[in-house]
């Protein structure tokens, strides 16, 4: 890790580990070896056996469940951390969710209780995070959440998320905005695909991954090792002048008509 991202003496906490694969364990894993401490969450009981390996191996001081559809379990999050560590210094959101059924149909005929669903965990989780992390960052921040070129364009398969990412990358806008004269900044990462779990719900995303990986100038996907790096520099004070952005972390697929 270069000297560029120096985390040394921050605290973070990373929402959104599934297991060493998913994007959230790359960008954790680059938090630490620039020197972070971190927080990690685990969505529930069948998922913590997958992540406390991986919470381990960062030497994590805090590891906590997070369902952010359960009222309340939130807010406990942000209490313990609080609590041993009285402040935040930088935040990883990488949560999404759709209903299977409505995932799987087009946007037009999604339901409106797994738009709203959605919509709820994938992007409003984020500004629920935001207002909970603000009062921690008492030196200032950074938020990080990911996101997908589907977000800008229309990608086969990806039906609601679209949408619900458009509003996510509207949200790091406006949250930036809103939180910019307390030296908080927020981004979204547009990481290229990358064959997780959570990905493998999308339909057909072994041939959204063949066609990225060709029309990619340098006709390969990126890591999640590569992905964690750009988070590791937009959490680090080297990524202060950068704020209200989308990062896109795709090898320049977003580049290419």
């Amino acid at each position: 890790m270069s000297a560029i991202a120096d985390l040394a003496g921050k605290r973070g906490l990373v929402v959104g580990i599934a297991n060493a694969e998913s994007i959230a364990a790359g960008c954790a894993m680059a938090f630490r070896d620039a020197g972070a401490e971190l927080a990690v969450t685990y969505l529930n009981e069948k998922a913590e056996p997958h992540v406390r390996p991986v919470a381990e191996g960062l030497r994590a001081g805090i590891v906590v469940p997070c369902d952010v559809r359960i009222p309340g379990q939130l807010d406990a999050v942000f209490e313990r951390v609080g609590r041993d560590w009285g402040r935040l210094d930088f935040l990883l959101h990488s949560i999404a969710f759709a209903p299977r059924e409505d995932l799987h149909t087009s946007l037009v005929n999604c339901s409106a209780a797994g738009f709203a669903l959605a919509m709820d965990v994938s992007c409003h989780s984020f500004i629920r995070m935001a207002r909970l992390a603000a009062p921690l960052m008492t030196s200032g921040g950074s938020l990080l959440t990911v996101s997908f070129y589907g977000a800008d364009r229309v990608v086969e398969n990806y039906n609601l998320m679209g949408p619900v990412k458009a509003a996510l990358e509207a949200s790091v806008r406006y949250l930036s905005a809103d939180l910019a004269e307390r030296g908080i900044r927020a981004h979204a990462i547009s990481a290229g695909p990358v064959r997780t779990r959570a990905a493998s719900g999308i339909g057909r995303f072994d041939e959204l991954l063949d066609k990225v990986r060709e029309r990619t100038p340098a006709g390969r996907l990126v890591s999640i090792e590569e992905i964690g790096r750009v988070a590791a520099f937009l959490a680090s004070d080297a990524g202060a002048p950068l704020a209200g952005s989308v990062t896109y972390t795709d090898g320049g697929f977003h580049t290419v008509a």
